[in-house]
């Protein structure tokens, strides 16, 4: 729901009652289920959301992965992989079917970021997808075909010019200032070559597991500093001691030299 948007009275909405919401289908591999993870727990767990506005207000977004995204009444659903809209808030509660997928003339605009993973050829997603993307004004596609289905570029985006996509060079998304960069690493424990968030200083966007062991990396440090100032001190002392035992065998009162 657009944060700006303008009160409405609900019986003027389109009844969504009979619209399918839902199919039940199961994602299609692990490694598209935890990719789409990927690309949305980071946000909710490390991101403060698009710059401030001008008056210094924060700013809210949405992220949601293979949800049900309608642009009128009249079309079935397409579900990306994963969408991000900025300027948006979640519904206050899931009970009514009208807040259990993204309706565009409820949340009073298109994502602006969709991101499709190519499993096969059988989505399209270059061709009638990207098309049908473009007629719901999304602002940015994204197309991440790691396994090569499409053809050997395995990263392709889209940015909304006039009515048309135009292909960008790199994936970044000014009005969020987030990118997206192809990253090989650890994910869950499995090893591979995945799409992940970036900050305009070319940083990773971290899941919750990473920052919690970074935070756990930076408190040991911090241990071990307090801990090696603590026998630097020691040392010290124990130094003082020797040194004031050896003037007392010379005769000499150490107190009286301070």
């Amino acid at each position: 729901m657009s944060t700006d948007s303008v009160e409405v009275d609900p019986e003027v909405w389109p009844d969504v009652s009979a619209v399918q919401i839902e199919d039940d289908e199961p994602v299609d591999n692990i490694h598209s289920e935890k990719q789409m993870r990927l690309l949305t727990e980071p946000l909710y767990a490390s991101w403060a959301g698009p710059p401030p506005r001008d008056d210094g207000a924060p700013r809210s977004f949405f992220v949601a992965a293979n949800v049900g995204l309608f642009a009128t009444p009249r079309e079935p659903a397409v579900a990306p992989d994963v969408m991000l809209s900025l300027d948006v808030t979640p519904p206050p509660s899931f009970d009514e079917k009208r807040h259990r997928s993204y309706f565009v003339w409820e949340f009073g605009k298109p994502p602006d970021v969709v991101v499709e993973i190519v499993s096969n050829r059988e989505g399209d997603e270059l061709g009638l997808r990207r098309a049908r993307y473009a007629r719901m004004r999304v602002a940015y596609y994204v197309v991440w075909d790691r396994l090569g289905a499409l053809g050997s570029q395995t990263l392709h985006t889209f940015e909304l010019r006039g009515d048309l996509y135009q292909a960008t060079e790199r994936p970044f998304f000014e009005h969020a200032q987030l990118g997206l960069v192809e990253w090989t690493g650890v994910f869950e424990g499995m090893e591979e070559r995945w799409l992940r968030w970036q900050t305009p200083d070319g940083a990773l966007l971290p899941t919750g597991a990473e920052r919690a062991e970074s935070e756990h990396q930076r408190a040991e440090s911090e241990h071990q500093r307090a801990e090696s100032e603590h026998q630097r001190a020691e040392s010290e002392h124990q130094r003082a001691e020797r040194l004031a035992a050896k003037l007392r065998e010379l005769g000499v009162d150490p107190d009286e030299l301070v």
